[in-house]
């Protein structure tokens, strides 16, 4: 690792359920709390996940019904302590977790979802696709969002995170309005690109642009 570099460890989880994640990155939210200051490392938790809505703090109705209907579709429902209203994950999108002590970057929750947006337009930019920010928190594509931003921070350590639409199939946002914004819509890298994007062709390039984003470096336990 170069000197003055935070290490952040890289935990690659694959295809796992909603629940099962956020069990796992509330372990390792715990372990910030539990432990003494900068004694455990930051994380990245990178995923997909099977077909799932999940809202988030700011309140609107999603009435007992209205989940028996998308649940009906064939996807998983959560209701999560993240900013935003409801957004769609599934298979084909790249879901991160950054789990981060911000105390260890001295900089504030505003500079951290700064940071996210720009890791992925510079993620977008490497592959051609010219990516910005808006009003709206996100990234997009014009009027389209392709990657939905929503986080949690408590005690200055950093949960949820990012969803990059890769190749996923994007019927399934059509049965919601995508984090609660009318009139705008959502895209993917291989809606825009014209040509099957992968999660895995993407993940090298996410890695990098947040290695220089957050002026870091990731770290891998191996077994044995």
């Amino acid at each position: 690792m170069h000197r003055g570099r935070a290490p952040v460890q890289l935990v690659q989880l694959g295809l796992i359920s909603y629940a099962e994640a956020m069990r796992v990155q509330q372990s390792f939210v715990r372990r910030h709390f539990e432990g003494s200051r900068g004694s455990w490392p930051h994380a990245l938790l990178v995923c997909q996940h099977p077909p799932v809505y999940t809202t988030g703090l700011r309140r609107t109705p999603y009435p007992p019904d209205e989940e028996r209907r998308l649940r009906g579709l064939g996807a998983d429902f959560y209701r999560t302590n993240r900013g935003g209203l409801i957004t769609f994950h599934g298979p084909g999108q790249l879901v991160c977790y950054p789990v981060l002590n911000l105390t260890g970057f001295r900089r504030s929750v505003r500079w951290y979802v700064h940071e996210l947006e720009h890791t992925v337009i510079t993620l977008c930019g490497q592959l051609g696709v010219s990516a910005s920010t808006s009003p709206d928190t996100g990234v997009w594509v014009g009027g389209n969002k392709i990657c939905a931003i929503g986080i949690h921070c408590g005690r200055y350590v950093t949960s949820h995170g990012l969803a990059l639409n890769c190749n996923t199939d994007m019927a399934w946002f059509t049965n919601i309005v995508p984090c609660g914004i009318v009139g705008k819509g959502v895209t993917s890298l291989s809606t825009e690109l014209g040509r099957e994007v992968t999660p895995g062709e993407a993940l090298p390039l996410l890695l990098e642009s947040f290695r220089k984003h957050f002026h870091c470096d990731f770290w891998m336990e191996h077994e044995g």
